[in-house]
């Protein structure tokens, strides 16, 4: 039986991540800057991934921060109407996970730890939690 874990990602699955994080990006309406930094990459090679046949490796922490964002995207659609949900990550929040920060502004600044609390608060938040 093959182990469904891989050590890294095969290039069809890490252009599909790409792919789907560069649609967010623009449906979000991230800067260059923002969206480089949520994937944790440079400017450059943000610009470059976002390309079809990108031939750069991802690392790990890189496929679980798109993996958290694209399940943060869909909560967000399915919670709220399409002009808030698209806005949701560029407004100032006073809950519990952003004193007052944009969500992405605070997802940036806390790295991987915070974009999976986010995708977390969100989930609960649609669930009723």
């Amino acid at each position: 039986m093959e182990n469904a874990v891989r050590e890294r990602p095969t290039p069809d699955v890490q252009a599909v991540a790409l792919k789907a994080f560069g649609r967010i990006a623009e449906a979000w309406s991230l800067t260059g800057r923002e969206a480089a930094a949520l994937a944790d990459m440079s400017e450059s090679t943000w610009k470059r991934a976002k390309k079809p046949g990108f031939g750069g490796e991802l690392t790990h922490d890189q496929m679980l921060r798109l993996s958290a964002l694209v399940g943060l995207y869909k909560s967000l659609e399915l919670y709220f109407d399409p002009p808030i949900a698209r806005q949701w990550v560029k407004l100032p929040n006073r809950g519990p996970e952003f004193d007052g920060q944009r969500p992405v502004d605070a997802m940036i600044e806390g790295g991987l730890p915070k974009i999976l609390r986010v995708r977390t608060y969100v989930d609960a938040v649609r669930g009723g939690a």
